[in-house]
């Protein structure tokens, strides 16, 4: 591995374990800005496909989100466990950045991401929404990207569970909420390196406007007839944001979701309805059971 490369792990490392004494958990990455380590359970080259195994297709295994204790989970790994972290960057050498993962608590964190790809005007667009929606961005930690882009940090109420999106507000600004990273200030990507910019670095995450916060929660649905009035409107709208997910999203929102549940102590109650919820969206009943044991110990609760 090259000098610049070395340091820029080492670099890495630093400032991910200076991110985590703030409270915010980091995963390593690459200088392609995705999780460095690669997962432990994708098949091995020159594994035959399942669909052309010989017995017919393989069962579909329920999904890890690190209970096998293995690194590669992604956004499943993050931390701030300084043990932990220099572990994971020492599986993974070749780090020259580190992701800080959005929606876990304390801070729970929001990214809106500004692009100035394909001639968009993220920032006008964002200034245009706050003049409709009465709302002011308050100072906040702003991040510079290489390409000119910002990333504008804010947290939300315990009670939100704000999804990804890219788009969805207006061109050019995408969402980093619940299951999603942020490129962290001071990684070394291959188009340049993110910074922190002038005069907010000693600024903590600033609360979420109530009017932007409203523009990024799902849209609501139609009542579904499988409610469960006895787990009260929190659960309520638990179980609406699951019943939301589309495919690709439905695993991450129900796992979300149960993390909110647990962390409110209404894991136990709304058990039922969310496996209810994810099985709706496609999901087996097993997947559903699985994701739901791994948000129970991720946050310090029994199955």
């Amino acid at each position: 591995m090259a000098t610049t490369d070395r340091q820029a792990t080492t670099l890495a490392l630093a400032h991910a374990l200076s991110a985590a004494e703030r409270g915010l958990s980091v995963i390593p990455l690459s200088r392609t800005k995705l999780p460095a380590l690669r997962s432990p359970h994708r098949p091995a080259q020159g594994t035959a496909h399942q669909d052309s195994h010989p017995s017919g297709p393989e069962p579909v295994q329920p999904p890890c989100h690190g209970e096998c204790g293995r690194p590669g989970h992604g956004v499943y790994d993050a931390t701030t466990d300084p043990v932990r972290i220099r572990e994971l960057f020492a599986a993974a050498p070749w780090a020259t950045g580190y992701g800080i993962a959005c929606g876990l608590p304390p801070h729970r964190l929001i990214g809106v991401d500004l692009d100035v790809k394909s001639g968009t005007d993220a920032t006008g667009a964002l200034r245009e929404l706050a003049l409709r929606h009465l709302f002011t961005i308050p100072p906040t930690v702003v991040v510079l990207t290489p390409s000119g882009g910002r990333h504008v940090w804010l947290t939300g109420p315990p009670d939100a569970v704000i999804p990804n999106s890219a788009g969805r507000l207006a061109p050019g600004i995408d969402i980093r909420g619940a299951g999603g990273y942020l490129v962290g200030p001071g990684s070394r990507t291959d188009h340049g390196v993110y910074a922190t910019a002038p005069g907010t670095a000693h600024l903590v995450p600033a609360p979420c406007p109530p009017s932007l916060l409203r523009l990024l929660l799902p849209p609501p649905r139609a009542p579904h007839p499988a409610t469960h009035p006895s787990v009260g409107n929190r659960g309520q709208g638990l179980v609406q944001f699951v019943l939301a997910a589309h495919e690709g999203q439905r695993n991450t929102r129900l796992f979300w979701a149960a993390c909110r549940a647990y962390e409110n102590g209404i894991g136990r109650a709304l058990r039922a309805p969310l496996i209810d919820a994810a099985v709706h969206t496609g999901l087996t009943e097993r997947e559903a059971r699985a994701t739901i044991a791994s948000a129970a110990r991720m946050t310090g609760h029994r199955p």
